[in-house]
Formats: C-alpha cells, structure tokens, sequence
C-alpha cells in the first residue's frame, strides 16, 4: 500500500456567513512536496491553509493528517506541530527575536538549554547571526530579516508541515528573489511538507512542487510546473499568457 499523503482534504465545502469559500476540494498532499495554492485573490487559497490548522473548520467533508482526521486532534496541539509563516510575519513587536522565536518551545515546556540552541541553529538556518540579532527587536530588523525571522520561528520546534502563506510578497523584488532563492535551498536541507499560497506564477513555478488552481473556491487542476506551462486547460493557459504578455524583450 501506497503511504497516506501527509496532508489530505476529502469532499471539503467551506462555508462562511452563508457564502461558500471552497466547494468539493479533493487534494492530497505528499510528504516531503512543496505544494503551491494558486489563483487570484478570492479564489480560496488562504481558506484552504486556515482549515489544515483549523483556524476555519470544514462545512462538510473532512481533512486527514497523516492518514488520521484533523478534527478529532485538540486544535491547540495540532496548530503547535505545524508552522505557519504569513506575508508581515506576525513578529510580537515588543519581543525581541530570540523571544519570539522561541515562543512554541517554550509553550511546549522544552528545557531552557535546548530552546536556546535552537534558536541559534534555526537563525543559522535562515542565514541570521544569533550573536547580531537574538537581543534585536522586530522594529530593527529589514523586512527580509523580519521575515527570515519568521521563517526561523516556524521551523523552532522542528514540525514537519510548514503553512506559508505569501510569504514574501511584501518585500522589494530583489529581497524577494533573494529569499526565494533561499528558500529552496531550505526546503531541498529540510525537506518539509509544504503548503505555500501565491498568486504569483513565477513565485510558482520556481517553488512549487506541484501547483493546484483554485478559482472561485474550486479545484481546476494539479500540476508540476512543467504540466502547467504546456497544458491546454484554459484557465491554467490564460495565466501562462499574462506570464508572457507582461515579459519585456531587451534584447
């Protein structure tokens, strides 16, 4: 038998107020992939990323996590086991980076010695030296060492799924590029199952392992970014087609 995804959505309605947000959203999700939550804005995306940590709960249909139901798990507990990591980072502004860092170990009564190495190493992982920036507040750090930061505080307690959702969008383009760039380094060292929202399509296609089209709380289809830049699927080819439209010949 194949192993159960790591992450798995069966038959998901999300309703909120009276208006759907995703309907019939059938998704696996195998361990180890970065898997990329694509369309426009309202198209779901971030719904989607709330109802695996439940932060929103399923209307009908249900999420498994590692082959076990996501709603018979204490919310608390589940949200602890899976980093989150959001676009202005969520940085408590008054505690200083090792603090926040170190919020998740601390909740889970880790020893004061071990949460203090590992704030060390994950700020050596996402490239910030702990001697320079541990007693640093939010306020004086870059947007990229702000999000870096929060990148290190979603890997600080070591979870196997990490929820990021754009991540890197309120950064200038070549900060972005930058951690981009990182990031896939990060991912090919840490190998995490990874959910990331964009509607960014080259954001896409250089991070994704597979992106899944969502569009008005649909699923359209799932892709490797080579399926996506050759398929005939309409919607998937009118996004290619923005793609090259807005591409400027230098030469």
């Amino acid at each position: 038998m194949p192993p159960a995804p790591a992450i798995e959505f069966r038959n998901v309605r999300c309703a909120l107020g009276g208006h759907t947000i995703l309907q019939n959203l059938n998704l696996g999700i195998a361990a180890g992939e970065t898997l990329i939550l694509f369309g426009r804005s309202g198209s779901g995306k971030t719904s989607a990323l709330k109802l695996i940590n439940r932060l929103y709960e399923p209307t009908s249909g249900e999420i498994f996590i590692n082959g076990e139901p996501a709603a018979a798990a204490d919310p608390i507990a589940l949200r602890r086991k899976i980093g989150y990591v959001i676009q202005e980072t969520g940085l408590f502004p008054h505690f200083t980076v090792e603090r926040n860092i170190a919020l998740v170990p601390h909740l889970e009564d880790w020893p004061e010695d071990r949460v203090s190495a590992r704030v060390k190493e994950v700020l050596q992982i996402v490239g910030l030296d702990a001697a320079k920036f541990a007693a640093r507040l939010p306020r004086e750090l870059s947007g990229g060492q702000r999000q870096r930061v929060g990148v290190a505080r979603a890997l600080a307690a070591d979870p196997p799924i990490l929820l990021m959702d754009e991540p890197f969008g309120a950064l200038d383009p070549l900060t972005r590029a930058e951690i981009q760039r990182e990031f896939l380094q990060l991912q090919r060292a840490l190998a995490k199952t990874i959910i990331f929202v964009t509607h960014d399509l080259r954001e896409a296609l250089l991070l994704g392992t597979r992106i899944a089209v969502l569009d008005a709380g649909r699923l359209t289809g799932v892709y490797t970014p080579r399926e996506f830049l050759s398929t005939r699927d309409a919607l998937a080819a009118e996004y290619v087609a923005a793609l090259r439209t807005t591409e400027i010949d230098l030469r």
